[in-house]
């Protein structure tokens, strides 16, 4: 629809010999005609149109609720800070520049936060062990649960097998535990060693 639009308008101008600024206002009109049918449409399917995270905030008196989100490494948190302005939220968001913030479903703005190290809860109940699939996954509790928090990557199990003792992969199959960020890295960088994608390199090098 906007490219027949485009087009009519171009050979319209042609045939008119129209000056160039006149070109320009009629093609803004034309934008801001298709932004309004987009809006109406929107509207009358019961979906008004989006607003994003920086429309919130660039609103001072604004009331919205906000939630910090704690990304780890292994685990994650949630809690909600309570009512704030936007003026109120984004003097926040500036005071922590490592953030970022994003809309919810349910408009409130949710402060992200990454953290390089595990939390709590995965310090005390993480696992790293390899999933029916042969990957490479992280469980919260025993691998026996299927609670998977985080799949790395796909190890080659033959390879594997063919490389490391018995005891190694028997080890990984029940579970290693992981209590802090340097157990979690070395179990990582051990087994990188047998991630698909690198063993079929090696084997093309070779080759």
């Amino acid at each position: 629809m906007e490219f027949s639009l485009w087009k009519k308008i171009k050979k319209k101008l042609l045939r008119n010999r129209r000056p160039m600024w006149q070109l320009g206002c009629l093609l803004a009109v034309t934008l801001l005609s298709l932004t309004s049918v987009r809006s109406v449409q929107a509207m009358k399917q019961g979906n008004p149109p989006s607003r994003s995270v920086i429309d919130v905030l660039a609103s001072p008196s604004e009331q919205v609720t906000v939630k910090l989100h704690r990304i780890f490494l292994c685990g994650e948190e949630k809690s909600t800070l309570g009512q704030m302005t936007s003026k109120e939220a984004l003097r926040l968001l500036k005071g922590h520049p490592e953030w970022t913030a994003v809309l919810d479903t349910e408009s409130a703005v949710v402060m992200e936060q990454r953290i390089d190290d595990l939390s709590e809860s995965c310090k005390h109940n993480g696992y790293i062990s390899m999933d029916k699939a042969g990957n490479l996954t992280l469980f919260d509790g025993s691998p026996k649960k299927e609670k998977v928090l985080r799949t790395f990557f796909q190890l080659d199990v033959n390879y594997m097998e063919s490389s490391l003792p018995k005891e190694r992969i028997e080890e990984l199959v029940n579970g290693i535990r992981i209590t802090d960020k340097d157990e979690y890295n070395s179990v990582l960088s051990t087994f990188s060693d047998y991630a698909v994608d690198r063993t079929e390199k090696v084997m093309k090098r070779d080759f």
